[in-house]
């Protein structure tokens, strides 16, 4: 018992440290447009990424009732991936006009837990910074919940498993996963705003490398960021709440020449 409480206030500093981390460096910022920003998208683009979003944030629901109802002790590391997915998307830097380049925060979450639940984490995280920080908006709430937390944690579940099948090496799987969540996010919202606002010469393609490249400027070393310190994260959680881990069956058993990567 006296275990069990010592992790929970483990995690809850944890969780104060990454708020208080975003208080000092987000709360001085000016205000920049988050994510894709309110009333940015067409009214038809608007609406057609809210019908392609809600499928999977109605099977992440389903999805976070089976996790909890079996087993309620994970709600905790459950809350820990929503807190790193919104303190890390709440750290801005100007980008693309109507949109801006963060870190996303989404893949710790979706290889604990899977993509469908982290799709739940990912558009609350979203919504509650619409709501509270007018970071995003609501009426490109789906387009930003399918890019963020739906393609990306989709991206980052399939690439860790892909890596630890290929290498064994889950540290680098946990890294690659993180980054290139990231990354792939980022060419979704390109996509995104390619769609809606075409070039006038060159149409759709010439619109998608116009913001994949500005986006490029920042997102990529904010993509490796964001993998280190994942595996930071990762490596305080295998400390501190292997037990959960075993649970969620992600702890490998590693040859020892693996254990320094």
């Amino acid at each position: 018992m006296l275990k069990i409480i010592f992790k929970s206030k483990l995690i809850s500093l944890m969780l104060m440290g990454f708020v208080s981390f975003f208080m000092l460096i987000g709360a001085s910022a000016p205000a920049y447009g988050m994510h894709i920003m309110e009333g940015y998208l067409p009214a038809s683009w608007a609406i057609f990424w809210w019908v392609v979003a809600l499928p999977f944030f109605t099977l992440g629901l389903r999805s976070l009732t089976r996790i909890t109802k079996a087993n309620p002790e994970l709600k905790l590391l459950l809350a820990l991936a929503g807190a790193f997915a919104f303190v890390l998307s709440a750290l801005k830097i100007p980008s693309v006009t109507g949109s801006s380049s963060h870190p996303t925060g989404t893949g710790l979450g979706a290889v604990l837990f899977g993509p469908l639940a982290m799709s739940v984490l990912g558009t609350l995280v979203l919504l509650f910074q619409a709501l509270l920080l007018a970071h995003g908006g609501l009426t490109t709430l789906g387009a930003n919940a399918f890019s963020m937390a739906m393609a990306g944690p989709f991206a980052a579940y399939w690439i860790y498993h892909l890596t630890t099948r290929l290498t064994g090496k889950q540290k680098i799987a946990i890294f690659l996963a993180a980054a290139l969540a990231n990354l792939l996010t980022y060419t979704i919202t390109s996509v995104q705003l390619a769609l809606a606002f075409p070039a006038p010469v060159g149409g759709f393609m010439a619109s998608f490398a116009k913001f994949g490249a500005i986006f490029g400027i920042t997102q990529v070393p904010l993509a490796i960021s964001e993998g280190l310190l994942t595996v930071l994260v990762w490596n305080w959680l295998q400390s501190y709440t292997p037990q959960e881990l075993e649970l969620l069956q992600l702890i490998k058993k590693e040859p020892q020449s693996n254990e320094s990567v």
